[in-house]
Formats: structure tokens, C-alpha cells, sequence
């Protein structure tokens, strides 16, 4: 058991259930139906079935807990950790449905920290898990600080160059906004210019838009203006309150907040990445890893996770190491 998250950590993963409803009050700021199939924001929900989630409730059923040892996984293990039958984590928490806090402020959930919490299993060790943020996740796997990294880290091949990964999921990059904004899906950055775009810090959409922000020059059009938060909550309030008129995150992450919360809307799926444990270059831990994925790809419990969660489309047909990215 990891140790319990401190006091700030706690009042936000509060804050952030409450986050739904508190900010579908904000009716100056944007108007409109709840988000559901017509807007492209019903997926997370109608893939999940589940009244509780509607009614702005995470999902609390325990679907790993008959996951078992599997010995051939086991003994990928690099020797010193199946002597210590432990290893240390970096989990960013964020919001559903990668991970988030459930109503007690303390209990990790979400699709990242179940499927861990599974390959833990599989694997026979224990995975102490540490809440981090997500920028600094990364850069701590390299001085040996933490072993492996969740935080629906997209493998992008410049990633690549310093980190190892093991898929577990495919995800990506989309755009929300208010139903009441005008702005069709986007497929060229330039339909952007002009804009305020919300979006979380050391992300990779931070990264792609800032990378991009040259082409609205080039087109002759006024440039976006790039606004980072560290809280998933404060990015839904700047979008709602008219501080920025498009949010850019995960794809699974954009439907589940827009199916909770009136007067938003998903534009659409801007460029697919699959998502992965993180690891230092050269770790002796992937090969251990990738094994403990595809035991819970064939024995159906990857596909109870992602059920709970919503996120059936997102499953991977197996699980790889390091693939290069998705074009």
C-alpha cells in the first residue's frame, strides 16, 4: 500500500469530483445540452452503461481482483527485484478515466492505476505507488528516483530517443470547446489562429502546439495564444469561464469530462498515440512488463478494465515495446 496522498492532494481530488457539476452552474459562460452521442461526447458513458457514471459517480467495481501470478511473466524479472518482490512508481493523478481519487481523497483509481495494479499481480511483486506530477515523472526515471512512470504517457518517437515504454492502451490528442462555439473539427492547427488554447503543462499537446505555432505566420493569420495548467480542473474553468476557447488533451480524457459536464462539447480526435509504462532507457524491467500486459489481454481481464472505464476502442491488440509512433 502506498502511502496516503498529502492534504493539497486530497482537497483537489475532492475539488475534482465535484468539478462536473460545479462548473455546468457557470451558464454565462456557456450554454447548451449536456454532451451526449450527437456531439460526439456520448462514447465514454454508452461504452460503460453505467448509471452511476451519469449521475457524475466513478465506477467502484473490482475487476482485477482474481488476477493471479503468472510464473513464466515472474521470471522475466531482473533477480534483485524478485528478491525484493517490489518496485516504485511515479503515478500522475489527473482525472478520470486514466486516474483520479476516488470520494475518499485517498483510494487511486482509473484504467493506468488498475492496469498497474493488475501487472502487480501478474507479476507477483508489489508496485508502491507515488503520486507525482506529470511533468516531473519522466526526468525522475532516469536519476533512478522512480522505477516506472504511468501518467497516459503517449510514446512519440522523440520520447523515444531517452525513454522506454510498454503500451497498454491507444489514446491521443483531441479538442473540446463550448456547445455554443463555432468551430468545426480540427484537422490543420491553423483553424486554431486566434485562439486561447487551454492545456495541461508538459504535455505533449503543449509541446505539438507550441512546435506549430509558426503556421498561422505563414497563413497570415493572427497566432494562438498557448495557456498551461497543472489541474485538470482549472483547464474545464478557463474554458467554461472564456479564458481559453478550446481545451487540447487525451481523447478518452475529453469524452468523459464532456460527458459529465452541460454546455461542452468533443470536436473531435486529432492524432492517435499509443500510451505506455514509462521506464529509463535500457530498463531490464519492459520485457517483464510487456508479458504482464498480454497475460491480461488473453485472460480478459485488460478487457473488463477498459469496459469499466469506458474505453473498450482504446484496447491494444497486444502490447509492444517502444514502437515507434503513430503517423
Amino acid at each position: 500500500m502506498s502511502a496516503p496522498p498529502p492534504p493539497s492532494a486530497r482537497r483537489y481530488a475532492l475539488l475534482a469530483l465535484l468539478t462536473a457539476s460545479a462548473l455546468a452552474s457557470l451558464t454565462a459562460c456557456g450554454s447548451g445540452d449536456p454532451a451526449g452521442p450527437a456531439s460526439g461526447g456520448g462514447g465514454a458513458a454508452a461504452a460503460a452503461g453505467s448509471a452511476d457514471k451519469k449521475a457524475g459517480k466513478l465506477p467502484t467495481g473490482n475487476v482485477v481482483a482474481g488476477v493471479k501470478k503468472d510464473a513464466a511473466a515472474a521470471r522475466l524479472l531482473p533477480e534483485r527485484v524478485r528478491e525484493a518482490g517490489r518496485l516504485t512508481l511515479g503515478g500522475a493523478i489527473g482525472a478520470p478515466p486514466t486516474a483520479t481519487y476516488l470520494e475518499d481523497g485517498k483510494t487511486a483509481a482509473g484504467v493506468d492505476v488498475e492496469i498497474t495494479e493488475a501487472v502487480a499481480k501478474v507479476l507477483g511483486i508489489r508496485i508502491d505507488r507515488q503520486e507525482a506530477s506529470f511533468e516531473a515523472i519522466l526526468p525522475a526515471l532516469g536519476s533512478g528516483k522512480y522505477d516506472v512512470g504511468t501518467g497516459n504517457f503517449g510514446v512519440t518517437d522523440e520520447r523515444r530517443k531517452t525513454i522506454d515504454f510498454v503500451t497498454y492502451v491507444n489514446d491521443g490528442q483531441g479538442f473540446a470547446t463550448r456547445a455554443d462555439e463555432k468551430l468545426p473539427k480540427i484537422t490543420d492547427l491553423t483553424q486554431l489562429c486566434g485562439k486561447n488554447i487551454g492545456t495541461g503543462a508538459g504535455t505533449t499537446f503543449e509541446v505539438t502546439l507550441e512546435q506549430n505555432k509558426s503556421l498561422c505566420e505563414k497563413a497570415g493569420k493572427k497566432p494562438y495564444s498557448v495557456k498551461t495548467y497543472s489541474e485538470q480542473g482549472a483547464i474545464w474553468g478557463s474554458l467554461q469561464q472564456g479564458r481559453t476557447d478550446v481545451v487540447m488533451s487525451t481523447i478518452n480524457g475529453l469524452r468523459y469530462a464532456v460527458d459529465q459536464q452541460q454546455g461542452l462539447k468533443f470536436l473531435n480526435e486529432y492524432h492517435r498515440l499509443d500510451v505506455g509504462f514509462a521506464f529509463k532507457k535500457g530498463s531490464d524491467l519492459t520485457h517483464a512488463f510487456q508479458k504482464a500486459v498480454n497475460v491480461l489481454i488473453a485472460d480478459g481481464t485488460y478487457a473488463k478494465i477498459l469496459k469499466k472505464w469506458g474505453v473498450s476502442d482504446s484496447a491494444l491488440p497486444t502490447s509492444r515495446i517502444s514502437p515507434p509512433e503513430i503517423r
